[in-house]
């Protein structure tokens, strides 16, 4: 009796498990598939779902009209550069509030996840004008930095859940060796710490790909990545539904690509000392 409701529980849970990953995947699916319509097929109503003319004609266009290749570029060097700064300054950040706290270590994480609660627009005018100022308006390292801040937070916190779950005897043992706190960060608490660092850096990767607010307000042409050149099938005459969703299936199919190829290492650094 308990073995068949044991079965039943895992029938259940598989259903729900499936049911809420296909509704989550849906609107990607049909992006997918409106990208292969004709602009009158997609705006048709009721909507056709799979039995329509397929047709890559709406490729072609996007790749005619935009240079995909600098999108593309910039995209990585935002997202790349901003996570990888991030980690050089959340590391050791990390690091001292995990095995070096103070009575306010506590107070101060939570004010760093406060800035978060922050509405970007209430920090858009001043940074404009600064990046003004300093000439890194329309800039990949302008925008670098600004990421970087922005998901800095997340990553210290990340960090720092990781490093506490790493036994502090471990790296005093290295310091009884002679190790430096240079070589006791670089050589004892990264190797160890492995599986975390990398979930921290994929989900900050995808972050920073994913961000639209601060890469349309503060880019125009020269470090516009593809956030920006999905909006730039927006216009006043109206929505290409077509040439919208082909611009948006060619921006987050990278990032759909490395997602799924590095799931495996994602979740074993979400779940880093999960089991001890």
């Amino acid at each position: 009796m308990a073995r068949a409701v044991t079965t039943q529980r895992k029938a259940l849970n598989t259903v729900a498990a499936w049911t809420v990953g296909l509704l989550i995947f849906f609107p990607i699916l049909w992006t997918i598939l409106t990208s292969f319509k004709t602009e009158a097929t997609a705006i048709a109503d009721p909507p056709v779902f799979l039995f329509f003319d397929w047709t890559t004609e709406n490729y072609a266009a996007v790749m005619q009209r935009s240079d995909y290749a600098q999108f593309l570029w910039n995209s990585i060097f935002i997202a790349g550069g901003s996570t990888l700064l991030g980690l050089i300054v959340a590391i050791p950040a990390a690091w001292s509030m995990a095995f070096v706290p103070s009575p306010r270590t506590k107070d101060i994480l939570l004010w760093m996840l406060s800035t978060k609660m922050l509405p970007a627009v209430g920090v858009l005018y001043p940074i404009y004008l600064l990046f003004i100022r300093l000439g890194l308006l329309d800039t990949k390292i302008g925008l670098t930095l600004v990421l970087m801040l922005i998901n800095l937070p997340i990553i210290v916190w990340m960090l720092y859940t990781y490093f506490r779950e790493i036994p502090g005897e471990i790296l005093e043992a290295a310091r009884m060796d002679g190790a430096s706190l240079r070589d006791e960060i670089l050589y004892v608490l990264t190797p160890m710490a492995v599986p975390g660092i990398a979930s921290t850096l994929l989900l900050n990767f995808i972050l920073a790909w994913n961000e639209a607010f601060w890469t349309l307000n503060l880019t125009a042409a020269k470090a516009a990545p593809l956030t920006a050149f999905i909006a730039s099938y927006s216009s006043p005459e109206g929505l290409f539904y077509a040439k919208l969703s082909a611009a948006s299936t060619m921006a987050i199919a990278p990032i759909l690509i490395m997602g799924w190829f590095s799931q495996k290492q994602l979740v074993r650094g979400l779940t880093f000392g999960a089991v001890k």
